[in-house]
């Protein structure tokens, strides 16, 4: 089957295409045909390795799992004898980011794993953009304990993971105010924001609210900048290390302090229940992942370059079959 693999760290220079086998259900998986993915942060940074860390999992020296793509959808092919719950012809999408595998055209998933039938509302290429923003975005929430009516501030609300947490916040009913460029100021709104600030307008930092979390959604701002905005016990979580990696040392000594405090939380695997909760808000309207671009397979390198410009609006689809 044809597949993008990388077999050591790098730029996207180090990705290109090739022919490899075909994997072969176990018992309790799905071998799924893979008609789309994504090319998202995760890949990314597992594909550079940026951050050393991350070699832990991949492998210290080259990629153990040469095949990227944490999020899928596609059709199933074929049902191990101990599936229960899917059958071949099932339109599913899933989410691996263990061992990957979306960037081919196979792979196969467990099917008590993070698979799920797709809502009959969103087509195969927009499923397979469910779960990797959302993931994140659904955590960093549920570090922060966000309850309803609390004010929330997202800045970066047009990546894949700010997208997904504008709208999970409003669902849980959170007073939301995004931050956005002019030209998605509309998008930002309608994704379920009470307020939208444009920041090539507007100095959001001189605003005199006080937020009770602060969801920096790329990693761009601090604690520091953020304090004075921050209300008495509020919250900030960045989705990066932040500079000299402040972020993780400050989660461990501001929650000793009283007041303001950095929570830096490290997302568990994407449950059965969580990706099944992502389905049913996709399926009753409350959900939807944005979509930016799409790419084909043997465009991937080209793909991985405009998400390392850090423009891109929600998500970049990666059509596996066209």
């Amino acid at each position: 089957m044809k597949a993008a693999i990388h077999q050591k760290y790098g730029s996207p220079e180090v990705v290109f295409l090739a022919e490899v086998e075909q994997p072969v259900p176990k018992d309790d998986e799905l071998l799924i045909k893979i008609y789309a993915s994504t090319v998202n942060r995760t890949d990314a940074g597992f594909r550079s390795a940026e951050y050393v860390i991350s070699r832990f999992w991949s492998g210290l020296f080259k990629p153990k799992y040469p095949i990227l793509g944490c999020e899928f959808a596609g059709i199933v092919e074929r049902c191990g004898h101990q599936v229960v719950g899917f059958k071949t012809g099932d339109k599913v999408f899933a989410y691996n980011d263990k061992t990957f595998g979306g960037h081919a055209a196979y792979t196969t998933i467990a099917y008590t794993d993070a698979v799920a039938l797709i809502p009959k509302n969103i087509d195969i290429y927009e499923a397979a953009a469910i779960t990797e923003g959302s993931h994140y975005a659904l955590n960093i929430i549920r570090a922060a304990n966000v309850k309803k009516g609390q004010k929330v501030l997202v800045y970066g609300a047009t990546g894949a993971i700010g997208s997904a947490a504008v709208q999970l916040l409003a669902y849980f009913g959170a007073d939301v105010t995004a931050v956005s460029n002019t030209k998605n100021l509309s998008l930002v709104k309608n994704l379920g924001a009470n307020e939208v600030i444009d920041y090539e307008k507007e100095a959001f930092l001189a605003y005199t609210h006080q937020f009770d979390f602060i969801f920096d959604a790329v990693g761009k701002l601090s604690f520091h900048i953020c304090k004075p905005i921050l209300s008495k016990n509020g919250i900030y979580i960045s989705t990066e290390l932040g500079s000299y990696a402040q972020n993780v040392f400050l989660a461990m000594i501001t929650p000793l302090l009283k007041g303001k405090k950095v929570l830096f939380p490290i997302p568990p695997a994407l449950s059965k229940e969580d990706i099944n909760f992502l389905a049913t808000l996709t399926e009753e309207g409350y959900f939807k992942p944005v979509i930016d671009r799409h790419y084909t397979l043997d465009q991937i390198k080209e793909a991985y370059h405009y998400v390392a410009t850090g423009q891109k609006t929600g998500n970049v689809i990666l059509k596996v079959i066209d």
